[in-house]
């Protein structure tokens, strides 16, 4: 059993900065460097949406709409995952999700953490 524990999320102004930290713990092994983890973000009413994925290869993919601006990286020494949201507009604002996905094997998600871009 994973357990993903999300941190960092808060209220900026447009334009400004966060980091998200995600904790992975209970996983055995080689497990989470072995992992493909990621963000999604989801807002009332809508589906939950991925915004940047790492495998474990360290090969990472962005939604076009952050795309220059978010950055995804992992510290498999520390079994975590961080989410670099820079000149944030208020159209991020959403609960961010953190996953770990071994396909075939396990799929966990995050409680979430809450992110709030307004002036």
């Amino acid at each position: 059993q994973v357990q993903l524990v999300e941190s960092g999320g808060g209220l900026v102004q447009p334009g400004e900065s966060l980091r998200l930290s995600c904790a992975a713990s209970g996983a055995s092994g080689n497990a989470f460097s072995s992992s493909f983890m990621a963000w999604y973000r989801q807002t009332p009413g809508k589906q939950r949406e991925l915004v940047a994925g790492i495998t474990s290869e360290g090969i990472k993919n962005y939604a076009t709409s952050v795309k220059g601006r978010f950055s995804i990286s992992r510290d498999n020494a520390e079994n975590m995952v961080n989410l670099e949201l820079n000149r944030m507009k208020p159209e991020d604002t959403a609960v961010y999700y953190c996953r770990f996905l071994r396909a075939g094997f396990s799929d966990y998600w995050g409680q979430g953490t809450q992110v709030t871009v307004s002036s």
